[in-house]
């Protein structure tokens, strides 16, 4: 009987992405220089278990591919070999390599790829002494590379002495259900040097007891090396909390060693335990089949590690949910009026614990805002080199935390404004040295908490928006017209505009007007927002404001005719009783409030959604302001209900996308109450189009006002 090792899949794949996410981030901080012994020694380990795991599940391409890089940093680490850029370089491109063939594996997709082929020809290239022009180093890195490649080759015979090792090796009863398989390690033992193996199967039970997935035996391992003590160690790291492993440094045990150990070593144990791909022939036929790929995905959508500290906070909380409904219970069995005072507290206790319980599972759901940052320092680099630029880019807030779902959707938007920041926003080293600045751009990412929301900044120390560019082109696109009068802000509001763009010409990077509108519709997708505020010759900051989760919301209830609604709370500004004489009229069929110092357009709910209110008199109204994006809306309602926290359901999986209504939520009544998309809203009842005309209005006011 064979152990199905497909349950272990996704973990090894969420396991190498960690590790290819390490070497990223330690490859991008190295400094040719002066390298670092253990950040190589880290980029090493990550290569090396990411070998080892993929040579357990049977991925020979990934194991094949490893293997090859793994030999450059052990050359690299030993100091045999110098690190070069080019080297750099060449890791970076099979980091990104192995990142598109395990994403394949996943997909249940042939991971074989002509980049990998060719990844592995530059690699042995330079393993042979052949120094291939990766990404074209400098002359001094060249050079280097030159005077390193043609040092005679060192023959192992002139290393150091070797040593020899015992080892002891005792699986626990479990290991085999884990999917190491001990052959696999004895395979990496004997690369390492000479060996001989004897195995112990006293305490294999009789053959009417035996489970083919308990191991029962252990090895003794006598292995001559040159290797030290560690690389053995490395080999066993994956077992280490499910075996006895004793390492004994020894001398004088080889007396007539085998002359082909590998060989001996792969087929001795397997006489002893059936386990199956005993040979590269084999591995290839006992390959798992690939599962479907929506499957997969399914999986790594809803797949979150949890720190245990959370766990246990959570299972304290139950136990207390527990008691306290056995409490209730127990006064539920015989009620009389005297045990209402003991029945109010009881239900206290339970919305205590039921609230501590709530915000106790959205703490599961949060996860550090660094995964997404961790994306950035090599799109910087790598887009910094492709535009000619210098850029600094600086991380911070990297601990702040977010909901899972937030981060996966925030991602796109935020890459596509750092492209912007590096493209439109930095200018070149020359252009920066005329203007008075260091030829080194700065780029800052930066995440905190506000309130209930999560704020997250792009911030540059470019050329900062040109204010005057961006309205001819405006006025050109028929955005607005030559008489309307914008403030700075309502200016560089309109490159979110569909279509918008100033660049003068269409580049890899940007240029096309297309992305700008769309950041800011998957942001408000998230109930959020996003504003720029920019000064000519300092830079710009876009700032993204997002609720903490998607799960549950702080809502305002409001009532208008028979229908109940709910309003983000975050969204709301302040709520006031309507004065007609701060109303006026716009030509268009838009009505506008004066607010102390600006003019905010009225949406009438009813008219939107085409019911019956209690009153079509606006003076028997309430008006609750809204803030969407950077201006403001004022919404008709009959009245305001109270708030409370709901949690949402999706009406778009449950049902159908319907235009102004983001989701719905279930009224402690049993009631169903929508939850209003306020951006839609907007939209919807044509706002948009009367915003110039609103400036205008504000600018004639003032103008008679002076």
């Amino acid at each position: 009987m064979s152990i199905d090792l497909s349950q272990f899949h996704q973990i090894f794949y969420e396991e190498s992405f960690e590790g290819l996410e390490a070497m990223e981030s330690c490859l991008l901080d190295l400094d040719t220089d002066s390298v670092d012994s253990e950040t190589i020694n880290t980029i090493f380990r990550a290569a090396h278990s990411i070998k080892g795991s993929s040579g357990t599940f049977g991925f020979t391409e990934i194991t094949e591919f490893t293997h090859v890089l793994e030999t450059l940093l052990d050359q690299i680490r030993e100091g045999s070999r110098q690190l070069t850029q080019a080297h750099v370089d060449l890791l970076l491109q099979s980091v990104d390599c192995l990142r598109g063939m395990l994403s394949h594996l996943q997909a249940g997709e042939p991971a074989e790829s002509d980049v990998a082929k060719s990844l592995i020809d530059s690699f042995n290239a330079i393993l042979n002494g052949e120094e291939t022009a990766a990404s074209e180093p400098d002359d001094d890195q060249s050079n280097a590379a030159t005077v390193i490649d043609d040092q005679p080759t060192v023959s192992t015979d002139n290393r150091a002495e070797k040593t020899e090792y015992v080892i002891r090796f005792k699986p626990e009863l479990g290991m085999l259900r884990t999917g190491n398989e001990p052959t696999r390690m004895f395979r990496e033992l004997a690369e390492l040097g000479e060996m001989d193996v004897t195995c112990d199967i006293e305490k294999v039970p009789s053959f009417d007891q035996l489970s083919p997935e308990d191991c029962h035996v252990s090895w003794e391992i006598n292995l001559s090396t040159e290797k030290e003590m560690s690389d053995i160690q490395e080999v066993f790291e994956w077992v280490e909390d499910d075996a006895v492993i004793e390492i004994d440094m020894v001398a004088g045990l080889f007396i007539d060693p085998p002359t082909d150990a590998a060989e001996q070593v792969s087929q001795a144990p397997q006489e002893e335990l059936v386990i199956e791909a005993s040979s590269e022939s084999d591995k290839k036929a006992a390959k798992p089949a690939a599962k479907p790929k929506a499957s997969t995905k399914t999986q790594e959508s809803t797949s979150i590690r949890v720190g245990t500290d959370k766990i246990d906070s959570l299972v304290n909380l139950v136990g207390e949910l527990v008691i306290t409904q056995s409490m209730l219970g127990q006064l539920g069995t015989d009620f009389d009026l005297s045990k209402l005072a003991k029945l109010q507290e009881g239900l206290a206790q339970l919305e205590h614990n039921t609230r501590e319980l709530q915000e106790s599972v959205m703490r599961i759901r949060m996860l550090p805002i660094s995964f997404t940052f961790s994306r950035f320092p090599r799109m910087v680099r790598d887009l910094s080199r492709q535009l000619g630029k210098q850029v600094d880019l600086k991380l911070m807030g990297e601990q702040t935390e977010l909901d899972k779902t937030v981060m996966e959707k925030i991602g796109d938007p935020m890459v596509h404004l750092v492209r912007n920041s590096l493209d439109h926003g930095l200018e070149t080293p020359e252009e920066r040295i005329d203007a008075g600045k260091p030829e080194t751009g700065i780029v800052t990412l930066n995440a905190y908490h506000q309130g209930g929301n999560i704020v997250i900044e792009i911030i540059d120390d470019g050329r900062g928006l040109d204010r005057d560019k961006i309205r001819v082109k405006a006025i050109e696109n028929g955005l607005i017209t030559e008489s309307d009068h914008l403030s700075d802000d309502q200016v560089y509001d309109l490159i979110f505009q569909p279509g918008f763009s100033t660049a003068d010409a269409v580049t890899d990077v940007s240029g096309r007007g297309v992305g700008m509108d769309v950041v800011r519709r998957n942001i408000q997708e998230l109930n959020g927002s996003v504003e720029v505020h920019s000064e000519p010759g300092l830079g710009s900051t876009f700032t993204i404001r997002l609720p903490l989760t998607l799960a549950i919301l702080d809502g305002q209830l409001i009532s208008v005719g028979v229908q109940t609604y709910i309003i983000p709370l975050v969204s709301i500004v302040e709520s006031l009783q309507v004065d007609t004489s701060l109303i006026n009229h716009v030509a268009g069929g838009c009505d506008v409030f004066r607010l102390r110092d600006e003019y905010i357009p009225i949406i009438k709910l009813w008219e939107v959604f085409g019911i019956e209110p209690a009153s079509k008199d606006i003076s028997d109204s309430l008006l609750v302001v809204l803030e969407v994006g950077s201006s403001k809306v004022a919404l008709v309602v009959d009245d305001l209900l109270g708030q409370q926290q709901v949690v949402i359901k999706s009406m778009e999986s449950n049902y159908k996308k319907i235009e102004g209504i983001s989701g719905a939520t279930i009224l402690g009544d049993g009631t169903v109450s929508l939850i209003l998309d306020i951006t839609d809203l907007v939209y919807m009842a044509g706002i948009h189009h009367q915003q110039s005309r609103i400036s205008h209005l504000k600018a004639v006011d003032d103008h008679r006002a002076a």
